[in-house]
């Protein structure tokens, strides 16, 4: 659990206490992305002291591992996530500040929603990546393949019909 103390944050305005962690996947709970993390979670950041509310921001740090939706090569990305959320002692103090009860903020599920909402809809190895032959599944990647891929425009199959009568 990533805690913050901040019995001690009565610092002056404007000024930053620093903090970090490393956490594991499975300790934040990630459910089926636990397995997509290798290694540690990284964590580091600044909590200051906005007058009306203490901001916590900072930059999550890990290691994902995923699956190529073109090719189905499975690969391994550096992600490195920039958070912010401002954290008020009472309500209304700012108006979209989260509440903390105690002497203590937990970091926790910003850094698990960091993660998550950064989770492509498509992951490719690369840019330009070729993916598989459709008739053998060949990684286009890793060289061409003797298939015939070709694929006749239907919109002209009505001419196509005129050469065969021929």
């Amino acid at each position: 659990m990533m805690k913050l103390d901040i019995a001690e944050a009565t610092f002056p305005l404007g000024e930053s206490r620093t903090f970090s962690f490393a956490v594991t996947p499975e300790s934040l709970e990630l459910g089926d992305e636990d397995r997509r993390f290798r290694g540690e979670i990284r964590v580091d950041g600044t909590l200051m002291n906005t007058g009306s509310s203490l901001r916590a921001a900072g930059t999550v740090r890990a290691h994902r591992a995923f699956v190529c939706d073109r090719c189905l090569a499975e690969g391994e990305r550096e992600i490195a996530l920039d958070f912010s959320e401002d954290y008020a002692k009472t309500p209304g103090e700012t108006d979209e500040a989260v509440l903390y009860d105690g002497e203590t903020i937990v970091l926790d599920d910003l850094v698990r929603d960091t993660l998550l909402v950064a989770e492509p809809l498509r992951e490719l190895c690369k840019s330009d990546c070729k993916g598989l032959c459709p008739v053998c599944g060949q990684n286009l990647n890793e060289g061409q393949c003797d298939c015939d891929t070709f694929v006749p425009d239907p919109r002209l199959a009505a001419l196509e019909s005129l050469l065969k009568n021929d």
